[in-house]
């Protein structure tokens, strides 16, 4: 069993402390910007250790895994300084916020030996691997649209990350990253051509947007996002004879194929929402022991390049890229 130090005590590092727990698993070490709420952290989950700084906690030996759960304007410099000091690393979405960002984390980690992923729940949602099973055993035919949205209605505060540019905020990498993800996981390949519009707040961030996508193969995208008007979680794989239809995708673990030659419906049933973070964690100590295998290192970096491509279109940069 791996040796885990949690950075950053937000919700989600909440989520995932009581997930280790549920699973048996034991918190070596936790450390945050304010020592005082790690030490809160540590008390609620019995975590061994509290390190007054990163580096302390990065310098402990014991140390196997880092799950980071910063903001994820910190998360480029929070990997690299795991990384450097040979730590794996399973890091919260987005994972950054550029392309360029991205690879040369990845390249670092070739270098030092180290297993880099992503926290993407939909790469390791045992539904997503049994619908992949269904498409190429026929069940829609040959693949021709995804459409998906993702909406949240947060109530506006110019000085939360959510919207703060300086933060890194908006909808793109907020909620974008999960409906890409979702969109790139039923594509055979990346998309080339990409077109979109966006509305920005008056923090300068992404408010909202509507994207296209196509790939060489003619398989097609259409992504609806907004951060101030709630939308279904709705993604839908069309085609040419049937259509899968998920709700709640991120953490789904149920779908219907539709065969609209017959009209007959299936239900699709894998996993358990609640187990979201479980399989996560499982996925990531299996890769750290060169156990599994699966398509999360290649959606994230897919992922992150179509973000990078709709961003620069855009012309929105962050303060600080």
């Amino acid at each position: 069993m791996s040796t885990w130090g949690i950075l950053g005590c937000g919700t989600i590092a909440n989520e995932m402390a009581e997930t280790f727990i549920k699973m048996g698993h034991e918190i070596y070490g936790v450390s945050n910007r304010t020592l005082e709420k790690a030490e809160k952290f540590a008390e609620t989950y019995g975590v061994k250790h509290v390190f007054k700084t990163y580096e302390e906690m990065l310098a402990d030996e014991k140390i196997d895994i880092i799950y980071i759960a910063t903001p994820h304007s910190r998360h480029y410099e929070n990997m690299k300084q795991a990384v450097k000091a040979g730590k794996h690393v399973l890091c919260e979405k987005a994972i950054t916020v550029n392309a360029a960002q991205l690879e040369e984390v990845l390249k670092l980690a070739e270098k030092k030996h180290v297993v880099v992923r992503e926290a993407m729940t939909i790469s390791h949602m045992p539904l997503y691997k049994k619908l992949k099973e269904r498409i190429k055993e026929g069940a829609i035919g040959k693949t021709k649209m995804v459409q998906v949205n993702f909406g949240s209605n947060k109530g506006y505060d110019s000085t939360n990350r959510f919207f703060a540019l300086e933060a890194a905020g908006g909808a793109l990498l907020d909620i974008g990253v999960y409906a890409t993800s979702f969109a790139r996981t039923f594509l055979s390949e990346i998309p080339n051509t990409i077109l979109t519009t966006v509305e920005y707040l008056e923090t300068g961030a992404d408010e909202q947007s509507g994207i296209i996508m196509k790939n060489t193969k003619g398989e097609m995208v259409v992504m609806c996002l907004t951060l101030r008007a709630k939308q279904p979680k709705r993604g839908v794989v069309t085609g040419d004879k049937g259509y899968i239809e998920v709700y709640e995708y991120p953490r789904a673990c149920k779908a219907t194929i539709t065969n609209t030659e017959t009209g007959e419906v299936e239900i699709v049933e894998a996993g358990k929402t609640e187990d979201a973070l479980k399989y996560e964690v499982e996925a990531m100590e299996a890769a750290v022991g060169g156990e599994y295998s699966d398509d999360n290192p290649e959606i994230t970096r897919d992922t992150m390049k179509i973000l990078t491509s709709v961003k620069t279109q855009w012309g929105m940069k962050y303060p600080f890229e």
